[in-house]
């Protein structure tokens, strides 16, 4: 196995341990009706995908992004990975395609996640 994929690995263990310690901390904080450890995680793993894609390229340490981008945040959360393909496509003034990015992610993701909850609960009635 390449050095690669265990930095993944171990980034990727971080990063889900990271999330759901953050969704215990909301649910003892007394969670509201708005999913706020999900969305806080989304935004927060998302803002640092940013600022850490810029940092490693522009101070040489791109080395680093399998464990930090793909591994910690990617595992931390894998909007922040759709977050910077969508702002990618729309530094490459591809507005129209990232648009259409955007709605089929997160409509066919939804539209998936309600498809294996029917079909479950079918299968286990």
């Amino acid at each position: 196995m390449s050095t690669a994929y265990l930095s993944v690995a171990l980034g990727g263990a971080i990063g889900a341990s990271l999330r759901y310690g953050v969704g215990l901390w909301v649910l003892r904080m007394g969670a509201p009706n708005l999913p706020v450890a999900v969305l806080g995680v989304n935004v927060i793993g998302s803002f640092l995908m940013g600022a850490f894609a810029i940092w490693s390229l522009e101070r040489g340490h791109a080395g680093l992004n399998p464990f930090v981008m793909t591994g910690v945040l990617g595992g931390f959360t894998t909007f922040s990975a759709f977050s910077l393909d969508a702002w990618t496509l729309m530094e490459r003034g591809e507005i129209g395609l990232m648009a259409v990015y955007i709605a089929l992610s997160v409509g066919l993701s939804i539209g998936a996640l309600a498809l294996g909850i029917w079909l479950m609960k079918g299968m286990l009635a």
